[in-house]
C-alpha cells in the first residue's frame, strides 16, 4: 500500500508543542518540495489547531516515515519533537484521514470544521502538483465517509463545538454570561460562532476587533450587541470588558504582555487559535486568567457522552469504507498489466493493419472498418481475463494470475 502518516495532535502533544510545529501555507510549499525531492510520491499536510499531520505515499514507507520524522526535527529545529510524534502506515493511516475528516478524532467528537479543514489541505496539495491518484481517491473517499457518517447520526447536531465549548467554560467560570461585555478579537467561523453562543447568553456588548475593519462592520448590521472597533484600539477597551476571546490566524501572538495595560477589573480571556493569540505571560498578572484549547478538554468529556455513542455507528462505516479503499488500491496493481496487454493489442493491429494495407488495395472507408473490426476482437480475446483479475478479492491469487498472464502474453 505504502501510505503513512507522520504528525502530532492534541492527543498525546501539549498546545506548546503543537503551535511549535504548525504549518503556514508559504512553510507548507516549502516542506512539500522538500519532501517531494525525497523520493516521495505524494504529500498532503494538514495542519489546524490541534494537529500537524504529514500523508505521504511513497516506495520504502518506513523509511520515507524517517525522512518525514528527521524533517520535523530540522526544519521546526525542535529536537525533542520525536517523543511526541506519532506515525501510522498502510491500513492505519487510511484509517485514521477517515476517522480526522469525519471529526472522530477531534476534541470536539464530530465537528465540522476539521472537513472543511481535510478538504482544503488535498485542494492546497492539488494545486501545486503533490496529490495524486492515489492520495485524489483517498481523501475523496474519506470527505464522502465524513458526510455518510455526519448524515447517518447526526452526530454534528449535538450541540458542541470549540466555540461552544469556550463559551460554556467561560459560563462556569462567572457563573453568568448575562450583562456581560466582551471584545473578541478576529471574525473568522471559531468567532463567529463564539459570538452566536455569546448573544445566546444575553451578553451586553461584544467588541470585535479585526485586521480588516470593514468586514467588523458588515456584523454590526447583524448584530444589535456588536460594537466594532480599529484591531490599533483592542488594547483601548480591556478596562471595559469581563471577557476576551481571541481566534485570529495570525502566526503571532496578538494580545502581548507589555502593551497590557493595568487593569482592576477581573479579566477571563479565552485563547481558541493556534499558534496562541494570547502572551501567557499575561496569566501571571493580577486579576487575569488565560485560558486556552487544552483547558477545555474538562468540560468537553463531561459534554459529549452522546456523541460517543453515535461515533461507535461512525467507526462502523470507517471501517468499511477504509476496507473499500484498501481493496481498490490492492487492485491498482493490475493496471500496469492491463495497460501492458492494451499496449500488445495495439501493435498487433498496427502490423496486421500495415500488413493488410500493403497487400490489398482498400478504401479509406474500408480501412476504417477494418481497422474498428480488428481492435474490437482484440479487445474481445483480453475483456474476460481482465475482468476476471479485477474481479479476484484474494491478493495472492489475484497476484498469481497476474503473473500467467504477464508470462503467457510475454508482457
Amino acid at each position: 500500500m505504502n501510505i503513512g502518516v507522520v504528525g502530532v495532535n492534541h492527543n498525546i502533544t501539549p498546545i506548546e508543542i503543537r503551535e511549535s510545529v504548525s504549518f503556514t501555507d508559504t512553510k507548507k510549499i516549502e516542506a512539500i518540495n522538500y519532501l517531494l525531492d525525497k523520493e516521495i510520491n505524494e504529500v498532503i499536510i494538514l495542519s489546524t489547531c490541534n494537529r500537524s499531520e504529514i500523508y505521504i505515499q511513497a516506495e520504502d514507507i518506513e523509511e520515507k516515515i524517517e525522512v518525514v520524522k528527521e524533517f520535523y526535527e530540522d526544519f521546526f529545529n525542535r529536537e525533542n519533537i520525536r517523543e511526541f510524534l506519532f506515525e501510522k502506515v498502510n491500513n492505519q493511516a487510511v484509517n485514521h484521514i477517515f476517522t480526522v475528516a469525519s471529526g472522530l478524532d477531534s476534541i470536539v467528537l464530530g465537528e465540522d470544521q476539521i472537513l472543511g479543514q481535510v478538504k482544503d489541505a488535498h485542494e492546497f496539495a492539488m494545486n501545486i502538483g503533490s496529490s495524486k491518484k492515489i492520495f485524489n481517491k483517498l481523501f475523496r473517499e474519506a470527505v464522502t465517509t465524513s458526510k455518510e457518517i455526519k448524515n447517518t447520526t447526526k452526530i454534528s447536531q449535538q450541540p458542541l463545538s470549540i466555540s461552544y465549548i469556550g463559551v460554556k467554560f467561560l459560563k462556569e467560570k462567572l457563573h453568568t454570561l448575562e450583562n456581560k461585555n466582551v471584545l473578541v478579537i478576529g471574525i473568522g467561523k471559531m468567532s463567529t460562532l463564539a459570538m452566536n453562543h455569546l448573544i445566546e447568553e444575553k451578553v451586553n456588548s461584544i467588541y470585535v476587533a479585526n485586521r480588516s475593519y470593514g468586514k467588523c462592520d458588515e456584523l454590526q448590521k447583524k448584530y444589535n450587541q456588536i460594537i466594532p472597533i480599529k484591531y490599533e484600539e483592542r488594547y483601548s477597551v480591556l478596562n471595559d470588558v469581563d471577557i476576551v476571546i481571541s481566534a485570529t490566524a495570525s502566526p503571532h501572538v496578538v494580545v502581548k504582555y507589555e502593551d497590557m495595560p493595568l487593569t482592576n477589573n477581573k479579566l477571563y480571556m479565552m485563547d481558541i487559535a493556534l499558534p496562541r493569540d494570547i502572551d501567557t505571560k499575561i496569566n501571571d498578572m493580577d486579576n487575569i486568567e488565560v485560558y486556552d484549547i487544552d483547558d477545555l478538554k474538562t468540560i468537553q468529556n463531561k459534554n459529549d457522552k452522546k456523541r460517543k455513542e453515535l461515533a461507535s455507528i461512525g467507526h462502523k462505516i470507517i471501517e468499511e469504507k477504509s476496507n473499500e479503499f484498501t481493496e481498490w488500491l490492492d487492485s491498482m496493481v493490475i493496471d500496469s498489466t492491463i495497460q501492458s496487454l492494451n499496449t500488445k493489442c495495439f501493435e498487433i493491429r498496427d502490423d496486421t493493419l500495415n500488413y493488410i494495407f500493403n497487400k490489398v488495395e482498400v478504401s479509406a472507408k474500408e480501412k476504417i472498418i477494418i481497422d474498428k473490426m480488428i481492435t474490437s476482437a482484440l479487445k474481445r480475446l483480453i475483456r474476460e481475463p481482465i475482468i476476471n483479475m479485477k474481479q479476484v478479492k484474494d491478493k495472492g491469487k489475484r497476484e498469481e494470475y497476474i503473473k500467467v498472464v504477464e508470462e503467457l502474453f510475454d508482457i
